[in-house]
C-alpha cells in the first residue's frame, strides 16, 4: 500500500527574498527581482541583466569556515535546507537514520570551474585547488546536506536540466511512498550567473535582450516575449510520511498527490510543438494520484518566456484539461524571479505549496499583450484568492525531460 506524503517544511533563497515569508509576500505583490548584473562586467554581452540575489546573507545560517570551501550553489542549498528543516522542527531531531536527501542542480559549480580553469591556464596544474572536484560536482549539495544533518537514508542528485529539482521532489516522494524513508529533504539549487553561463545561453539566443527595461524582460505567455531571464537561488522542501508527521505534531502545509514524468524524444533544446511530452507527464501525474481533472484549479507553469515553450505548454494544458483549461488559473513564478534552471522546480514548488496552503495564487507579471497561441487565464491582474483542491506544478528541461508533481490540500 502506498503511504501518504505531506510537506512539513519549506526554505527558499531567491531574487525576491531569502526566507519563505519574504519570498511569498513578494510574489503575491508582483514584486520583480530582475535587475542589471553587478557581479561582473557585462558590457560586451548581448544580455546584461538577471535575477541576482540582493539581500542574501550566507552568514545568517552558515559559518565562515563552511562558506570558504563551498561553491555558491552549495551555499544556497544549505541555506534553504536549513530553513526547511527548522520550519519542520527537525533541526535537532534525535534520529534521522530514515531521513534522506535528493537535492538537485542542473549545472553545479560553474563559478568554481571557471575560476580553476583560469588558475590552470595561468599558473599550471599544480596550483589547481584540491577542492575543485568536490566543490563543483552537482551532487555535492545533496551530500553536504546529508553530512551536516546526519541523514543516513537515500542520498543522491537528479540532473535533468531545468526539470532537475522537480524530478528530485518526485523521486523523494516515491522514496517515502514506498517505505524507503520517512523524511526527505528535497529541491534544487543553481548559481549560473557567471561570465561563461551568461555567454553560453546568450550564444544560443535563448535569453531576452531587453536591456533597456530588464524588469519587463521576463514576460511568460505574452506576445512580445523574446527569451528567458537567468536567475539564481535554491528551493527546499521537507517531505514526510503522514503518520510520522502526525506523531510528532508537525505543521502540515499540503500533501503530495501525484508524480509523472516523460521524455519528448524530440530535440536537444526545443519542446515538441504539439506539447506531447508535457501532455504525457501531466496525464501520468493525474493517473498516479487518481485525481479528477476538474479538481485541479491551479497550474504553476514552467512558463519560461520563450516563444516555443510558452505556446507548447499552453497547448499541452488544453490537450490535458479540455474545456476545463479555460477555468484554470495559470501563473509563472519566472515572471518575477527569472529562470533558476535546475533550481526552478524547487523554488516554484515552494510557491505552489504556499498557494495550496493559503488558497491564493500569485500573478504572472508582464502579461500585457495577448498572444493568440497563449489564451488561458494567466492571472495578470494581481494575486487572487482561489479554492485549490489540487495544484499542478510542471518543469520541462533541455534534452526533452519532463516532470510534473501535483500538490493537494491536506485533509485527514
Amino acid at each position: 500500500m502506498k503511504r501518504r506524503v505531506v510537506v512539513t517544511g519549506l526554505g527558499v533563497v531567491s531574487p525576491v527574498g531569502s526566507e519563505v515569508p519574504t519570498f511569498w509576500k513578494a510574489l503575491l505583490a508582483g514584486k520583480n527581482g530582475i535587475r542589471p548584473i553587478t557581479r561582473f562586467d557585462v558590457s560586451e554581452y548581448r544580455t546584461r541583466f538577471a535575477g541576482e540575489l540582493r539581500d542574501f546573507d550566507p552568514l545568517s545560517r552558515l559559518s565562515p569556515r563552511e562558506i570558504k570551501r563551498l561553491d555558491l550553489f552549495s551555499i544556497y542549498a544549505l541555506h534553504a535546507a536549513d530553513q526547511a528543516l527548522e520550519d519542520a522542527g527537525l533541526l535537532n531531531h534525535p534520529s534521522l537514520d530514515r531521513a534522506g536527501v535528493i537535492f538537485s542542480s542542473g549545472i553545479g559549480g560553474l563559478d568554481t570551474m571557471l575560476r580553476e580553469v583560469k588558475v590552470l591556464l595561468e599558473r599550471g596544474p599544480k596550483r589547481v585547488s584540491p577542492f575543485l572536484v568536490p566543490m563543483m560536482i552537482p551532487d555535492i549539495a545533496a551530500g553536504l546536506i546529508s553530512i551536516k544533518y546526519k541523514m543516513k537514508g537515500p542520498n543522491y542528485c537528479v540532473v535533468s536540466a531545468c526539470a532537475s529539482s522537480l524530478h528530485a521532489i518526485g523521486e523523494a516522494y516515491r522514496k517515502i511512498q514506498y517505505g524507503e524513508a520517512d523524511v526527505m529533504v528535497t529541491g534544487g539549487t543553481e548559481s549560473p550567473i557567471t561570465p561563461i553561463g551568461l555567454a553560453g545561453f546568450g550564444s544560443m539566443r535563448a535569453l531576452s535582450t531587453r536591456n533597456d527595461a530588464p524588469e519587463r524582460a521576463s514576460r511568460p505567455f505574452d506576445r512580445d516575449r523574446d527569451g528567458f531571464v537567468m536567475g539564481e537561488g535554491a528551493g527546499a522542501l521537507v517531505l514526510e510520511e503522514l503518520g510520522h508527521a502526525l506523531k510528532r505534531g508537525a505543521k502540515i502545509y499540503a500533501e503530495i498527490a501525484g508524480y509523472g514524468q516523460s521524455a519528448d524524444a524530440h530535440h536537444i533544446t526545443a519542446p515538441c510543438a504539439d506539447g506531447e511530452g508535457a501532455v504525457r507527464a501531466m496525464e501520468a501525474a493525474l493517473e498516479d494520484g487518481g485525481i479528477p481533472r476538474d479538481e485541479v484549479t491551479y497550474v504553476n507553469a514552467h512558463g519560461t518566456s520563450t516563444p516555443l515553450n510558452d505556446a507548447a505548454e499552453t497547448l499541452a494544458i488544453k490537450r490535458v484539461f479540455g474545456d476545463h483549461a479555460y477555468r484554470l488559473a495559470v501563473s509563472s513564478t519566472k515572471s518575477m524571479i527569472g529562470h533558476l534552471l535546475g533550481a526552478a522546480g524547487g523554488v516554484e514548488m515552494v510557491a505552489t505549496v504556499m498557494s495550496v496552503y493559503e488558497q491564493k495564487v500569485h500573478p504572472t507579471r508582464n502579461y500585457e499583450n495577448p498572444d493568440p497561441a497563449c489564451d488561458l487565464d494567466y492571472v495578470p491582474e494581481g494575486a487572487r484568492d482561489l479554492e485549490i483542491p489540487y495544484a499542478l506544478k510542471a518543469s520541462y528541461g533541455f534534452g526533452g525531460h519532463n516532470a510534473v508533481v501535483i500538490v493537494g490540500r491536506y485533509t485527514q
